[in-house]
């Protein structure tokens, strides 16, 4: 089962890497006026986390299962793991985050001229992907002094560390729920709604309200502008937290799932 645990720890790590550059995709296109240009390259690292998340997802499914004939297994050891690429993940993206704005930036000019996604690609040489290492920066870790850009709250981060702190340990939970809960296993596995709905509401009510009208105004504010990646690199460094928490929440979710399921369903 090792071999099967990097694999699922690398996956996990790309869902959450390109989940969380696509703040510097957002920024790159408020940066250059061109953020609708910039949102359609979002749903390209979207696909990206999806589609790694389509082979992450079974083979982490696979640990209950194992866990079923060898009661020696550490199930949980390995879901914590697991999650702990997540983290991992989420540290890569903040690294790169510098580089991949001036990539982005690149890459919306390019798509204006290409035209589309696939021509895009298909444009692409190898010298232009050799004069890639032009546009690396490293993070600077200033961005990250202050609590409290365009008007942020505390509060706002708290909230967002929450809503990641639910979302990543949605599946987890609801797996390790199969696990305590073999007579309703199937239920439980399917139950991950039950603590990815608590984060959809926060999400929803609470973050991409305030998101939106913070990127709307520096859209319309050059001096604000300047100040959004500083906000981006809050919000990323949040959903690092976020991740930690999500170690607390493993448990405790699965139990509560397990009562919902037992008495609910």
């Amino acid at each position: 089962m090792t071999n099967t645990l990097i694999l699922v720890f690398i996956l996990t790590m790309i869902i959450h890497t390109a989940e969380t550059l696509s703040y510097s995709i957002r920024f790159a296109g408020v940066q250059v006026n061109k953020l609708a240009v910039a949102l359609s390259l979002v749903g390209i690292v979207v696909l990206v986390s999806r589609t790694a998340n389509l082979i992450q997802a079974p083979m982490t499914a696979h640990f209950v299962d194992f866990a079923k004939f060898e009661p020696t297994f550490d199930l949980e050891r390995y879901l914590r793991i697991s999650l702990f690429a997540s983290s991992i993940g989420t540290l890569i993206a903040i690294a790169l985050f510098p580089s991949f704005i001036n990539l982005s930036v690149r890459v919306i000019s390019r798509l204006e001229i290409a035209g589309s996604i696939p021509k895009l690609i298909t444009s692409v040489t190898v010298t232009q992907l050799k004069n890639t290492k032009k546009y690396l920066k490293k993070p600077n870790v200033k961005l990250l002094s202050q609590f409290r850009y365009l008007g942020i709250p505390k509060r706002f981060l708290l909230i967002n560390i929450m809503v990641t702190a639910f979302y990543s340990v949605g599946v987890l939970s609801s797996l390790y729920a199969a696990h305590l809960l073999p007579e309703f296993a199937t239920t439980a596995s399917q139950a991950s709604g039950l603590i990815n709905g608590i984060a959809t509401i926060l999400l929803t009510i609470f973050i991409d309200p305030q998101l939106g009208l913070i990127t709307d105004k520096a859209l319309h504010d050059e001096s604000q502008r300047r100040q959004l990646g500083k906000i981006y690199a809050l919000l990323m460094t949040s959903r690092f937290l976020g991740t930690l928490l999500a170690q607390v929440f493993l448990i405790p979710s699965a139990h509560f799932i397990g009562w919902m399921v037992k008495w609910f369903f």
